[in-house]
């Protein structure tokens, strides 16, 4: 993929993502003007990326949605739901034409139509539905356009639509502004005003409250775009499609800005070194092209982009350099209004930095393979420590300073996978707008705590699960606002995302306060569906019959929606959390509301386990999912058919011997007392029976890979100090 095409993809979906953000504050506060600056200026930004890509039919779209909103700021009226809805519609375009060019590699060919339609549509909005007037397009013969290029020669290549337009006279009293129409043309290059009589009235004449305008001008766009900016205006309008220009002769195309950016390459390339020859010849090349198509001359570009290759193949920047310089002698420069640049923001550079996520990836594995070595030394320090000679001391000394070193690298690491929690959180407002919407159930979304921090690989995990418990939210557990109205409950239903940091794991909650979960319709459908018997379910508590939601197939609904009703979701989301290392669990209060809460590790990398033995082999087991470590009498293990149990803290305890579940040798057994982990696994507790207790340790995981792919109840190996492989289990794969 090109470089420029790549960075223009990654910037623009960042871009995005701010314009969705500030659309949604917006949504709630529609005159908010820091808000309203925020859109304007991902928007504007977008809008220039896709020009430098050359990518028009974006470039269109997003200069509409741009207008759309400034005409809000301009109008100073607060933003409409409408033009809100649109502009999230040119988003989804937006977000549509990347996937395409990041599977393709090239900017999307076939776009005109879908850009025309959107600006039609985001015109219409701020019209307001406003009777539409024609817009005529004639042929390019038409005199006033012919004229109005001779009196304008520099713009014949860049110009490809004039526009006439007649207002009514009584424009001021509907509440239009044609010359603020006009002016916003997309593309626009020149606008003159001229009065509908032969010459302008005498001031004791001139009645301010009447147009009497004629207003011409020459846009860079093409009809359909000039064509649906101006609907719904009444007036007489003329588009003039205009004829192709010919070969460039003298006239001036070039503003002072566009030479200013072509004498830069030549700076530019002045400095070119062998080991950044490539990448500045390519660059320089592709920005001279940019600009010069940018003003029309497409010849010019043409000849940059061979000479971009011949430098290239000769390996020296002169072709390039001349061709450059001959492109600036030939063109005279054309007087342009300042144009005003956002002031840079060194401090915001500065703290921001792409990386490849290979490399990280890479110093990833290096710092794994450093914890081994340190575990290695540790693994020596205990050996040394059995002499009595000054050889311990020495290295565990070392060992501690090289422990110490061995964490804060780890830390730095592990810090450069981290993302916000915004950055999946941040998708559910509008979400939640539209399921509302869909339902007639109003609701709104407040989120907290949105830069808490998490892996990667976990933010990127959240997205489904917190999909299925928010839709899940909206259809079954709010209630409709009729219902709400008898409950004496706010008309507008709130949903509530909660996320902080507690140590090494990260909570999130979604919290709704709807109806809740009713306790005797989950007892019943468990029944039906043969989930639990008569006899569990009296032995549970009310806490245990909600966690049966979880159960996979299990729905309360009495039907199946869009949203919800399959019993699928709610098994997924406890799947997807668990596989990363996470525990889900639900609270609900019958006729209050429901919290769903998510527990989740903050990184999926570095892990601290419990070693055990088994069948004389280690294993580590997830130190999160290990309530305590206990020794119990033999003859305390009572036999239940097949299975066996404790009795622990008055409850009743499952018991599993590691080693028959993992059918491995078992050794044989003559102590009195049994070695046993109380520990959770599918949101149960129970006791796992081991050989042998070893020590918690802090590891870095790495996940299986090749024919070890897949195998359940697996979660990573990683090396012991004495090199031998240890397992690390997932205890919710292991038991099922």
């Amino acid at each position: 993929m090109n470089e420029f095409i790549e960075q223009f993809i990654l910037e623009s979906r960042d871009l995005v993502e701010q314009a969705t953000a500030a659309l949604s504050i917006l949504e709630k506060s529609p005159q908010d003007p820091e808000a309203l600056d925020a859109v304007l200026r991902a928007f504007h930004t977008l809008k220039g990326g896709a020009g430098i890509v050359d990518f028009a039919a974006m470039e269109r779209a997003v200069h509409a949605a741009e207008d759309a909103l400034s005409h809000s700021r301009a109008a100073d009226h607060a933003v409409t739901a409408r033009v809100i809805n649109d502009c999230l519609a040119c988003l989804d375009q937006v977000v549509r034409w990347l996937d395409l060019m990041e599977q393709s590699g090239e900017v999307v060919a076939d776009a005109d139509a879908q850009a025309d339609a959107l600006i039609a549509r985001l015109v219409h909005s701020v019209t307001n539905d406003r009777p539409l007037a024609p817009a005529i397009e004639k042929n390019a013969s038409a005199s006033w356009s012919n004229e109005l290029l001779k009196r304008n020669p520099g713009m014949r290549q860049q110009a490809k639509t004039a526009v006439r337009f007649i207002p009514p006279a009584d424009s001021f009293f509907r509440g239009e502004d044609p010359m603020a129409l006009i002016a916003a043309l997309p593309g626009l290059l020149m606008l003159e005003a001229e009065p509908v009589g032969e010459e302008w009235p005498t001031l004791d004449a001139l009645d301010p409250f009447e147009s009497i305008l004629v207003l011409t001008a020459l846009t860079g766009s093409t009809g359909p775009a000039v064509r649906a900016h101006l609907e719904g205006h009444a007036g007489e309008c003329e588009v003039v499609a205009l004829a192709a220009a010919g070969p460039q002769g003298s006239e001036q195309a070039l503003t002072p800005t566009s030479r200013d950016v072509l004498k830069a390459q030549l700076v530019f390339l002045d400095s070119v070194e062998s080991r950044t020859f490539i990448g500045r010849v390519a660059s320089a090349g592709r920005v001279a092209s940019n600009v010069l198509r940018y003003c029309g001359l497409g010849a010019q570009a043409d000849l940059i982009a061979h000479a971009t290759r011949q430098s290239l193949d000769d390996n020296s920047p002169r072709a390039l350099r001349e061709q450059i310089a001959r492109a600036l002698e030939a063109q005279a420069p054309l007087s342009a209004a300042p144009t005003s640049q956002a002031p840079s923001r060194p401090e915001a550079l500065a703290r921001t930095l792409r990386v490849d996520a290979e490399r990280v990836d890479a110093l990833i594995r290096l710092t794994g393979e450093l914890t081994v070595v340190r575990n290695a030394i540790g693994h020596a320090v205990k050996l040394a420590q059995a002499d009595t000679s000054s050889l311990a001391g020495t290295l565990k000394k070392h060992y501690g300073a090289l422990d110490n070193i061995t964490s804060e690298l780890q830390s730095a690491v592990l810090g450069m996978r981290v993302l916000p929690l915004r950055t999946v959180l941040q998708r559910f407002p509008r979400m939640v707008r539209e399921i509302s919407a869909d339902l007639a159930k109003p609701a709104k979304l407040l989120i907290e705590g949105d830069e808490t921090e998490a892996d990667k690989a976990i933010v990127e995990m959240l997205f489904e699960p917190l999909l299925h418990i928010v839709r899940n939210a909206m259809d079954h557990g709010i209630e409709d606002a009729a219902v709400r109205a008898r409950k004496n409950k706010p008309a507008i239903a709130t949903l509530r995302m909660r996320a902080s940091r507690q140590g090494d794991r990260v909570l999130i909650e979604v919290d709704d306060d709807g109806n809740g979960v009713d306790i005797a319709r989950v007892r019943q459908v468990a029944l039906e569906g043969g989930i639990a018997t008569v006899e569990s379910l009296d032995a549970m508590s009310e806490a245990e019959i909600v966690d049966l939601v979880f159960a996979p197939g299990f729905s309360t609904a009495a039907s199946v929606t869009e949203l919800s009703g399959r019993g699928v979701g709610m098994d997924a989301v406890r799947t997807a959390v668990g596989r990363v290392g996470g525990r889900v669990s639900m609270e609900s209060r019958y006729g209050q509301g429901t919290t769903v809460r998510f527990t989740l590790p903050f990184s999926v990398m570095m892990s601290h386990v419990m070693t055990v033995e088994a069948g004389g082999q280690m294993f580590g087991i997830p130190l999160d999912a290990v309530v305590e470590s206990i020794r119990v009498p033999i003859e305390s293990i009572a036999c239940i058919g097949a299975a066996q149990a404790i009795v622990h803290r008055n409850h009743t305890l499952p018991v599993f011997e590691l080693a028959r579940v993992l059918r491995v040798r078992e050794e044989a057994r003559d102590q009195e007392d049994a070695a046993m982990i109380i520990a959770t696994f599918g949101g149960q507790l129970g006791g796992i029976r081991v050989d042998r207790i070893g020590e918690p340790m802090e590891v870095m995981l790495r996940p299986l890979d090749g024919l070890l792919s897949g195998i359940p109840g697996l979660a990573g190996t990683t090396i012991l100090g004495d090199g031998r492989v240890l397992l690390v289990l997932d205890l919710d794969g292991v038991i099922q």
